[in-house]
């Protein structure tokens, strides 16, 4: 039986139950449903909170005149869904994108009526209303005005297909490699990976005849606490992570003496940190910061107080930037400022009053007297943004048809900037995470938090849209982490296990062709990571959208767990040997994943690590079944004694397997290429593995060189020239 729960649980998009990845069904307990609820603002404690938060859904749908925000797509004719007075007349109002204004007059007669209401005594009817112009691409407003009333809404107008690999190289199959920037070794670098560097190992790759090169999410963390260091786990998607600047590229580091005398001192510790198997990034920010202030003063006293062209880029950078970059920087100022005095005070909900929300007086005082600080933030930010462009242009420049391929973390961290600037949009109480699966048989909670539904529409989308382009905007790819967030997001009350949460339906059409939009806006190719559980059609609709699958070797299986073969997979697709969550190439073969499991007890009993190990040994056999059918290997190699080793020849051999199929791109990890057996990252730990700390063992010039990555190489580029 539907009670009152129920319908008001559907009216928001919270599904009433799910299936794992095994098929076992659950049906989302009450006490979850309530949780949930009242996350989003709608309280259900009881039976007199849920009548009453139904009638306010009901009554919020009917009194606007006009939806705050309507997404269309450009193919079809441009309408909007109208909740007015029966009978009525009035005009509509549409203000272009580029500031062109073109006006229309309707009667409620005679639009095609979908729903009638009585609310307040008065009948109220749904219609659409069709606007006889055609409307560009873009983000444009709408203003329907009556004799009683006047509404203002966003009508976005998007194609219904992204930027596709042929559209940026015709006819070509591409690849690529994928690195961990904070990573990487130089001699230059102050002991992790920087934007410079970044530049240098873009241009190798183009040399070695790359398209593209993929990194993990540059989003901003938290500059006052630098051992924050999750690249998925950022403060908000909308702004990029400083700690990656290169310092000596700043322009005024070549002249100015109080920051090269800063830069020159601890010169011992920072040999010590590039020699080191660990990026320390706090040490790092620890060393940039007063480096960093003293090259920010000046700038300030100089190109920007006697004006120029620096001062004027710096100026656009600032004005283009908005509230949102004031916003983001002011975060950042009372994070250093709070948190910087007092360590408990890492959350903004734990901040003195006034100061937990952006709108409060003491927020506004804080920003009056810590000017410079946050000027010197939203300065930052245009460094990093400059230096990530040089990156970019250098790679296009070195012939990469893609050049840069960025993450974009599926949500933020519940005590970022986004939760604290935009808590009309995200969620407060429950958390991201999965269902149960073959990694986590409990679930996962991931410790981020959603977005709501409701409250994106009302924000026309505009934290989504800013994730997007701060990601797209010096990238030629990006991919999107957990892709089904588009649709649905597995979401779990504070406080309950990863087991009792329930999916968060989106709005999947809006999505989708907003991810289209900013695709052709920044001429930028999009591949979802749908890795996981799926919903059923969820695939077939990104191939419409032109977002392209993510296949893992690891993953592709038929039905008597062989590996797939090269023809099985789909064209739409990045293919790939691993991801940073999973073991590298040696370390699958030795095994090295399934030790970590076993030392962190990851395993129920003994006879389940057993199993996995047996599995193990026979998915080695399996992946010489599959490179034998391609004659790839030698008939019979392997058979007796146990799997051969992992000689270059045979790594060679498996990415080239990997390199004839279809996908049109296909990325190469950096750590097969030096030999890594460790992974990045391990899933469902924190500090018990050194996840996003690993530092590669040798420069990229002297990776690239050894004779396991030029035979890799080699097979990679004979199967997709």
């Amino acid at each position: 039986m539907t009670t009152e729960l129920d319908r008001l649980a559907a009216l928001a998009g919270i599904e009433p139950e799910w299936f794992d990845i095994f098929g076992n069904r659950t049906v989302v307990p009450g006490a979850t449903l309530r949780a949930i609820l009242s996350a989003m603002g709608l309280p259900a404690g009881d039976d007199a909170a849920v009548a009453a938060s139904l009638a306010l859904l009901d009554r919020r749908a009917w009194v606007r005149p006009l939806d705050a925000t309507t997404v269309v797509d450009e193919a079809s004719e441009p309408a909007v869904t109208l909740h007015v007075i029966e009978g009525t007349q009035g005009t509509w109002t549409l203000t272009g994108e580029d500031g062109s204004v073109r006006t229309g007059a309707f009667g409620a007669a005679a639009l095609p009526v979908e729903a009638r209401r009585s609310i307040d005594g008065v009948v109220r009817v749904r219609c659409r209303l069709a606007l006889p112009v055609t409307v560009p691409r873009g983000y444009h407003r709408l203003r329907i005005e009556t004799a009683t009333e006047t509404a203002d809404g966003l009508l976005i107008v998007a194609p219904g297909r992204c930027v596709q690999p042929q559209d940026l190289a015709p006819g070509r199959r591409l690849w690529g490699v994928a690195a961990q920037l904070y990573g990487l070794r130089s001699d230059r670098n102050w002991g992790m990976g920087d934007f410079t560097d970044l530049a240098d190992l873009a241009v190798r790759v183009a040399g070695e005849g790359g398209a593209l090169l993929g990194l993990n999410p540059l989003h901003a963390l938290f500059p006052a606490e630098p051992g924050h260091i999750s690249p998925y786990s950022p403060s908000t998607r909308a702004f990029l992570n400083a700690a990656y600047v290169d310092v000596e590229a700043v322009p005024e580091f070549a002249w100015d003496p109080t920051a090269r005398a800063l830069a020159a001192e601890g010169s011992d510790a920072l040999a010590a940190q590039r020699a080191g198997p660990f990026v320390d990034t706090a040490a790092v920010v620890r060393r940039k910061r007063p480096v960093l202030d003293a090259l920010w003063r000046a700038f300030r006293d100089g190109d920007l107080a006697r004006g120029g062209d620096r001062a004027d880029a710096f100026r656009r950078f600032r004005d283009a930037g908005g509230e949102d970059l004031r916003r983001f920087a002011l975060f950042d100022a009372l994070h250093a400022h709070f948190y910087g005095g007092d360590p408990s005070l890492w959350s903004w909900r734990r901040w003195p009053d006034g100061h937990r929300h952006p709108d409060e007086p003491g927020v506004a005082a804080f920003a009056r007297a810590h000017a410079d600080a946050v000027e010197r933030n939203i300065w930052l930010q245009w460094i990093a943004d400059g230096q990530l462009k040089a990156a970019q242009d250098r790679a296009l420049s070195a012939g990469m048809p893609v050049g840069l391929y960025i993450d974009l973390a599926v949500a933020e961290h519940p005590d970022g900037a986004s939760a604290w600037g935009r808590p009309d949009v995200v969620l407060s109480g429950v958390s991201v995470g999965a269902p149960p699966d073959l990694l986590s048989p409990l679930g996962q909670d991931w410790g981020l938090s959603p977005l709501s539904p409701v409250g994106l529409r009302e924000a026309g989308y505009a934290p989504f849209v800013a994730g997007l382009r701060s990601a797209m905007r010096n990238a030629g790819a990006i991919r999107i982490d957990h892709v089904m967030a588009l649709t649905r997001l597995f979401c779990i009350p504070t406080g309950r296990p990863g087991s009792e949460g329930a999916y968060l339906r989106y709005p999947l059409d809006d999505l989708v062709r907003i991810v289209a939009l900013e695709s052709h806006r920044n001429r930028c190719l999009v591949i979802g990571e749908d890795l996981g559980t799926v919903p059923d059609g969820f695939r077939p609709r990104m191939r419409v959208a032109g977002i392209l699958s993510y296949r893992v070797l690891w993953f592709e299986r038929d039905g008597a767990r062989g590996f797939l073969p090269p023809s099985a997979y789909p064209a739409e697709a990045l293919v790939t040997v691993t991801t940073h969550d999973l073991a590298t190439l040696p370390g699958w073969w030795d095994g090295c994943d399934l030790a970590w499991r076993a030392r962190l007890s990851f395993y129920p009993d003994e006879a389940s690590r057993l199993a996995e190990g047996h599995e193990r040994f026979l998915d080695r056999f399996r992946l010489l079944d599959a490179l034998e059918a391609e004659g790839l290997v030698t008939e019979g190699v392997g058979r007796e004694g146990g799997p051969p080793p992992l000689t270059p020849d045979l790594m060679a051999a498996i990415y080239r397997y990997l390199a004839r199929s279809e996908g049109r791109l296909l990325m190469v990890s950096l750590e097969d290429l030096a030999g890594e057996t460790e992974q990045p990252n391990l899933p469902g730990t924190i500090d018990e593995h050194p996840n996003w700390r690993r530092r590669q063992a040798a420069d990229a010039a002297r990776i690239l060189a050894t004779g396991s990555a030029r035979a890799i190489l080699d097979a990679v580029r004979g199967e997709r020239s």
